[in-house]
């Protein structure tokens, strides 16, 4: 049994606050009173897989493994590079983020229309040209269908391997289905509505894939340079490392990511399954579902 003194009480209380500021920011107590407390019709029920998902612990290794995922593609990573301020207000892209998912996954669907039509807003004046010298719209379909695909793929994997609670393949084909309701409300015409359909999505954007100059920079950034205090080092070190374990192997090849099996499965592994468990027994009480970080 896990000790309920005072003392630990207080720890986790501590605990849970601190993550759930880094995560949501200054305005998140009064968003999760407005998004979990005003009352209409939602795009999701209460038994839906998305939710379960997206309010899980294991959202902040996939969140990770998603952005370094999504970094692949060129036209992709050159718009995040040149606009989206993850390098100067990397916790601030964060807290958006976080936004985003929690009012989408259990807001209003009021509020969860006028998310995406901010997001859709954004994506409109977001464009540019590569350093080669290829034209980018962060509103492209095709660019945003392969956000999306990467970020479903990243959110699912790490639920499945460390989530409270996995899902079983119908309720995978579920999150997978919930999740195109919002890709749709974002502009993505034709998202994938199972796994089977996921799993194929991805590999006709393989051609396409490829780590630049942007992208590695991107991953050493994350991964060995990350905007963390010293004490969370530690644990974080353990995220990165489980977010890199969760990239399909080509992925983390062409990344050149180290990736050692017998290290993975012996060590890296349960050390992410602990921090994830940690993770969510300090964020447990008194708090509704929220989400964690995502590209």
């Amino acid at each position: 049994m896990r000790p309920t003194g005072p003392r630990v009480g207080e720890l986790r209380e501590r605990l849970g606050s601190a993550l759930f500021a880094r995560v949501a920011g200054p305005d998140g107590p009064r968003n999760r009173a407005r998004i979990h407390g005003t009352p209409g019709p939602r795009w999701f029920g209460p038994d839906r897989p998305v939710r379960r998902v997206h309010g899980d612990a294991s959202m902040f290794i996939g969140g990770l493994s998603a952005l370094l995922l999504q970094s692949l593609h060129p036209l992709a990573m050159a718009a995040v590079a040149a606009h989206s301020g993850f390098r100067g207000d990397p916790w601030g892209r964060l807290q958006r983020t976080s936004t985003f998912l929690a009012t989408t996954t259990y807001g209003t669907a009021d509020s969860a229309r006028l998310a995406c039509d901010q997001v859709r807003a954004v994506h409109a004046r977001v464009h540019g040209v590569t350093p080669s010298g290829e034209a980018y719209r962060a509103s492209d379909p095709h660019l945003l269908g392969w956000v999306h695909v990467a970020e479903v793929d990243s959110f699912l994997r790490a639920h499945q391997r460390y989530g409270l609670r996995p899902l079983t393949d119908d309720e995978c084909d579920g999150y997978v289905a919930d999740t195109a309701r919002i890709a749709i409300e974002l502009g993505v015409p034709d998202p994938p509505l199972s796994t089977a359909e996921l799993a194929h999505r991805l590999g006709a954007y393989r051609p396409e894939l490829r780590a630049t100059r942007e992208a590695k920079e991107a991953g050493r950034f994350l991964l060995l340079h990350p905007p963390v205090p010293l004490l969370a080092r530690l644990p974080y070190g353990v995220l990165a490392a489980n977010a890199v374990s969760l990239l399909p192997d080509w992925a983390a090849a062409e990344l050149r990511l180290p990736r050692l099996p017998l290290v993975e499965g012996v060590c890296v592994r349960p050390l992410g399954s602990a921090v994830t468990s940690a993770v969510r027994w300090a964020m447990a009480p008194s708090r509704p579902p929220t989400s964690a970080p995502t590209g």
